[in-house]
């Protein structure tokens, strides 16, 4: 809005007020207006949360017993307090002639909406199953395929780079493997598996949220990095007009993880609930699709990807053999359930996800 605003006016290269034309300055201002609104708003809500569910999350019967003990009475729905701040921060930073910005926000909102009516299906029945499967995929898929398409729409066709349909892979500079009309498909199919992918991994105080803030803080650096003529072109990237735009939304997001780590630490002071978790997972992969970056998601983003197949083998091997592989899924669980203390769970986590961070930001460079 305030980039809006200047560029209006004729304001862009006046003292102080240039700055707003840089990409960098204006992802540092959402970053920083993320995290203090957070600070600021955070004991509010967190109490009018309080007052409204009184008995807080409904925790997972058959999971690990001190769960019920040490969270119970917690409440949920702490996404609120991050799709609040980083939507206000990214409109308030951000140019809003770009259609990728609108796209992001949609599935972030739309994502978060679904999962605001999960937590309170949970709330309102007072156990863990909230909205049926056939519901909750289904709106995640209606949302991740039309995102997917938009995206698509803006994508560049140039005589030498038709990216619309492409999928580019890391580590190779010049090879695009032809998807056509499946592009869609498979962009919905990352949308929406990241948007379940995080919602898996959180279930401890913290867990999710930092490797979350670790993404976006690489992506961020890749949307900047694939949105600039000069930088794709030194690295061999394929360029996409108009994506450095989304290193302000990944900046914000940051800020307002970060702002909710500070009552999320352990022991949390609220969860932030399928809200959050499907909201953040639905945006990594939208962000991921919009840069041609999707398979380095995939590293980056590992962690989630591992959380995500213990819980596909785990369901798939019970039902052949009526045995575990896991003592309990997401493998989070599986490590509470051997006597692993829940902070050691959480950091050497945290550990795994900036050594995939690295490791994907390798990729930029290694081709």
């Amino acid at each position: 809005m305030l980039y809006d605003l200047i560029m209006h006016h004729g304001l862009e290269y006046k003292p102080l007020l240039n700055l707003f034309r840089y990409i960098t300055f204006r992802a540092g201002a959402a970053c920083f207006t993320a995290f203090f609104l957070s600070l600021w708003l955070g004991p509010y809500i967190i109490a009018k949360l309080h007052k409204i569910q009184r008995d807080g999350q409904p925790i997972r019967a058959l999971g690990p017993e001190r769960h019920i003990k040490e969270k119970a009475g917690t409440p949920t729905m702490g996404g609120v307090m991050i799709l609040f701040t980083l939507t206000v921060a990214t409109l308030l930073w951000s140019d809003w002639t770009n259609g990728f910005i609108w796209i992001v926000l949609l599935v972030t909102l739309g994502f978060g909406l679904i999962g605001f009516f999960d937590d309170y299906q949970k709330l309102a029945k007072r156990n863990s199953d909230g909205l049926s499967k056939r519901t909750r995929l289904g709106g995640e898929f209606l949302i991740s395929l039309v995102a997917a398409f938009l995206l698509q729409q803006l994508m560049p066709i140039t005589p030498t780079d038709n990216l619309q349909n492409m999928l580019a892979l890391p580590f190779f500079k010049t090879v695009l493997i032809p998807l056509g009309y499946f592009f869609p498909i498979f962009g919905m199919v990352v949308i929406a598996g990241f948007g379940n992918a995080v919602n898996f991994t959180d279930g401890l105080d913290g867990l999710a949220i930092v490797p979350v803030v670790i993404a976006f803080l690489v992506f961020a650096l890749i949307s900047y990095i694939v949105g600039n003529a000069v930088f794709a072109e030194y690295l061999q990237l394929h360029f996409v007009p108009q994506t450095g735009e989304l290193g302000i939304f990944c900046a914000a997001v940051i800020g307002a993880g970060l702002g909710f780590l500070w009552f999320n630490a352990p022991p949390a002071s609220v969860f932030m609930g399928d809200t959050g978790s499907l909201a953040l997972g639905g945006a990594l992969g939208c962000v991921a699709v919009a840069v041609k970056h999707e398979l380095v998601l995939c590293i980056v983003g590992g962690l989630f990807v591992i959380e995500t197949l213990s819980v596909i083998i785990q369901v798939a091997w019970y039902k052949r053999t009526k045995t575990r592989v896991f003592l309990m899924a997401p493998l989070h669980h599986h490590f509470e359930k051997k006597g692993w203390a829940e902070s050691k769970i959480v950091v050497r986590f945290w550990i795994i996800s900036i050594i995939l961070g690295l490791i994907g930001l390798a990729t930029l460079k290694l081709r």
